[in-house]
């Protein structure tokens, strides 16, 4: 039940990202988007490589490796552009939040082990890539500035839509649905 809480404190603060949450009240700047970019993947990157090691369920591992490497992807993609544009990523509230969120999740799924973990990850990964997909139509997207930046959210936004419908299917069998 914390991870669920975690997940949506994680989705709220995504969301609040468009709700006012910056200072000059366009949203994020470029720099803080990046940083908001490279945050969430290793959020969701550190959390797969631990379902990897702790899940006993096939169908939860293959899931996490596909996390693994698709947030792994999108950060390399994100950090070669920010390098080609000469940006450096600016953390925020928002991004800190995310981190922080991510620590609580990790501390949290250690501590549970078969059944359990796999609920609470798979859990955690619907309400994340609910927020996310959220984040990136609502805030991150219309914040951008700089048209690359722009294309490479639009550019993995199917991605991230795709993680969750695969995660709300591994969610449905857990539950023996």
């Amino acid at each position: 039940m914390k991870a669920i809480r975690t997940a949506w404190l994680c989705a709220l603060v995504l969301a609040g990202a468009g709700a006012g949450a910056f200072a000059h009240g366009n949203g994020p700047t470029d720099p803080q988007i990046a940083a908001i970019v490279v945050v969430a993947n290793q959020v969701d990157v550190d959390a797969g490589k631990l379902a990897q090691e702790k899940s006993g369920t096939k169908e939860v591992k293959e899931f996490a490796a596909l996390m693994v490497a698709d947030h792994t992807a999108v950060n390399r993609a994100a950090g070669e552009l920010v390098q080609k544009l000469k940006v450096a990523p600016e953390a925020n509230a928002t991004s800190d939040s995310l981190q922080q969120g991510g620590d609580k999740n990790l501390a949290t799924l250690k501590g549970l082990s078969g059944a359990a973990f796999d609920k609470a990850y798979v859990d955690h990964e619907v309400a994340y890539h609910e927020a996310v997909v959220e984040a990136l139509d609502k805030t991150l997207i219309p914040s951008a500035h700089n048209a690359e930046l722009k294309a490479l959210l639009i550019k993995v936004r199917p991605a991230f839509i795709a993680h969750l419908e695969h995660a709300r299917q591994l969610q449905k069998r857990l539950a023996g649905g």
